[in-house]
């Protein structure tokens, strides 16, 4: 029987066989030695039918939560997504719409890519933007590692403490280089800023960048400007890992004079997806662009003098650069960064201020009710925009599975990440309601005083 997805007959295959050489596929591994074959039988169920497929699937689905009222942030947010976003990335334009090589045939999927491009930069200040990467922490390994060339006289990296802990799991693989030191910045225990005296003690002229986030891993919103001053004494780089949707409030990257600025897109109109598929944001200096990993989309005229859009650098390993490639991220995010594309061009200018807007004068309702009418107590004193860490009474992981059975995802638990077991992440979005709010205050009030 003709396999619906895979289409070759037992004739087709031993027709293969027979042009290679071998009597099996087997014979096709023999480089792999014996020991590493599994010989049991694989503890799978037996093939069903497509509709049989979809009812597990469904069933399988059931089980998740429905319509949570979500209050966990760190990293990820829900955030609404219009309904045109899927919508317009369902049409057929848009379908398998992978490397565009050939720029005669591949128009739209360019422009795409490059009004995405310009957008990044208009947001962040930032002179030139890639066709994106994988996500915020591949974005920041990248940027770390252009980082390194820009410097090559430099071995030591420098990186705020304050920054999503997964994102320094990735750097710190990424990043697993000869002769090259990974030093991490503290952070104050008052504010959850960046400790400015301990980045001034361990800034040297053997330090090529140094990274830091902000809003940062707590919430708290960082001194950009500040820390340039400092990095100008040595000539170190300054990386910035910013969250897209404060920008409508906060100074952007390009402002404070950062040499690269990363971030994670999935605010930007993308579901959270149970954790991806996300969209690396990554912009530069101009100066810096021939470092720069990934693909850049450009703008140019064709043999008629018409406006049109080709792969202006093309840095990956396969092709064109191949040793001296300056990454080896194989593919960009076209889908999402086309998600990110149209969410920003419906919001404009003014609807992204007041998106910022929106989101940050939740989080401040909250915490000032939480502090005031329950127990908990604020962590950092440090300036937040729409996230922040509380300490609780008792451990966070308790609340949160309370809180769950009410409907309400309470936050995220940052014993997981190696901090006390009484912190909670909680972050705000335009999906909640003044009321959603009181009722989440009422319910942690309940919860704590038990």
């Amino acid at each position: 029987m003709v396999h619906p997805f895979l289409p070759l007959t037992d004739k087709d295959r031993e027709e293969m066989f027979n042009f290679l050489g071998v009597k099996s596929y087997r014979e096709l591994l023999k480089d792999i030695p014996e020991e590493y074959f599994y010989k049991g039988e694989l503890n799978i169920p037996s093939a069903i039918s497509e509709e049989e497929a979809v009812e597990l699937l469904e069933a399988l689905s059931n089980e998740n939560f429905h319509n949570l009222k979500i209050f966990a942030g760190a990293g990820a947010y829900d955030h609404y997504v219009p309904k045109v976003i899927p919508f317009i990335i369902s049409r057929s334009e848009f379908h398998t719409a992978y490397t565009p090589y050939q720029a005669e045939v591949s128009q739209g999927t360019l422009q795409a890519i490059f009004e995405y491009q310009s957008v990044i930069c208009e947001l962040t200040k930032m002179e030139v933007t890639n066709a994106s990467v994988y996500d915020g922490a591949t974005a920041l390994a990248e940027a770390i590692l252009m980082a390194l060339r820009l410097k090559p006289e430099r071995k030591k990296v420098l990186y705020a403490e304050s920054i999503h802990p997964n994102y320094l799991a990735v750097v710190k693989t990424y990043v697993n280089l000869e002769g090259v030191s990974l030093e991490g910045v503290k952070y104050d225990r008052v504010t959850g800023q960046v400790d400015l005296n301990d980045l001034r003690s361990k800034l040297d002229e053997n330090t090529a960048t140094f990274a830091f986030q902000t809003p940062n891993f707590f919430g708290v919103i960082e001194d950009g400007f500040e820390i340039r001053k400092i990095l100008n004494e040595k000539g170190a780089l300054l990386i910035s890992v910013y969250n897209p949707i404060s920008l409508g409030l906060l100074a952007p990257p390009g402002e404070y004079g950062a040499d690269i600025a990363v971030g994670e897109g999935q605010p930007l109109g993308i579901p959270l997806s149970f954790g991806g598929p996300y969209l690396g944001l990554f912009s530069a200096r101009m100066e810096h662009i021939r470092q720069m990993p990934g693909r850049i989309i450009g703008e140019t005229r064709d043999l008629e003098g018409k406006r049109g859009f080709v792969m202006t650098l093309q840095t990956r390993e396969q092709h064109i650069k191949r040793e001296k490639a300056t990454s080896n991220i194989c593919t960009n995010q076209n889908l999402c960064a086309l998600m990110a594309l149209i969410y920003l061009s419906l919001l404009g200018k003014s609807g992204i201020k007041e998106l910022a807007f929106q989101n940050t004068v939740r989080a401040h309702y909250l915490l000032d009710r939480l502090v005031k009418e329950t127990p908990v107590k604020r962590v950092f004193s440090g300036p937040i925009f729409n996230e922040f860490v509380v300490e609780l009474p008792i451990e966070a992981e308790k609340v949160i599975e309370r809180a769950l059975e009410k409907g309400i995802l309470a936050g995220v638990a940052l014993s997981q990440f190696g901090y006390s077991e009484k912190w909670m992440s909680i972050a705000t979005t335009e999906k909640l309601s003044a009321l959603d709010i009181d009722n989440y205050v009422t319910l942690i009030s309940e919860i704590l005083r038990g």
